[in-house]
């Protein structure tokens, strides 16, 4: 692989661009973890509203028609619906833990198994989020393509 870095002091935006013979499982990764570095997120706390990167997000949740982003920094209430941000981070690592959550699998310090087929993910900051059973199937399967392609 042969990467070039060009420097204009007349640039205004940072633009890159990727040659290959073709679209490879390994270039699709870099791509998706370029995308999720730029990509960010707003979300209030404390009356202010904050922009956050997506890859700072441990998890997602959503109570009572409240919609919550899970950082290390803390956490903070976001307009957008769960649905809206699956979609969103959809070519992202982050995928649906629950009826209620998605996690972004890049947080995941190490799983046990559960009762019912569920799975307990210990996250960073210390936390624990439980993988419901109609979910854990995808999650380990997510899980075996991402250690494939790192």
């Amino acid at each position: 692989m042969k990467i070039s870095i060009n420097t204009d002091d007349r640039c205004t935006e940072t633009e890159i661009t990727v040659t290959c013979n073709h679209l490879s499982d390994d270039i699709e990764k870099l791509l998706a973890a370029i995308r999720m570095w730029d990509m960010k997120l707003t979300g209030r706390k404390d009356g202010r509203q904050y922009i956050l990167e997506a890859a700072d997000i441990v998890y997602i949740d959503s109570i009572e028609k409240h919609t919550f982003l899970y950082a290390s920094t803390g956490v903070y209430e976001t307009p957008f619906k769960l649905y809206e941000l699956e979609t969103k981070l959809a070519c992202r690592d982050f995928i649906r833990a629950s009826k209620n959550s998605l996690l972004n699998i890049n947080h995941i310090q190490f799983i046990e198994p559960a009762v019912d087929r569920r799975l307990i993910l210990k996250m960073t900051g210390d936390i624990e989020l439980v993988v419901s059973r109609q979910y854990s199937a995808a999650v380990k399967e997510k899980l075996e393509v991402y250690s494939l392609t790192n």
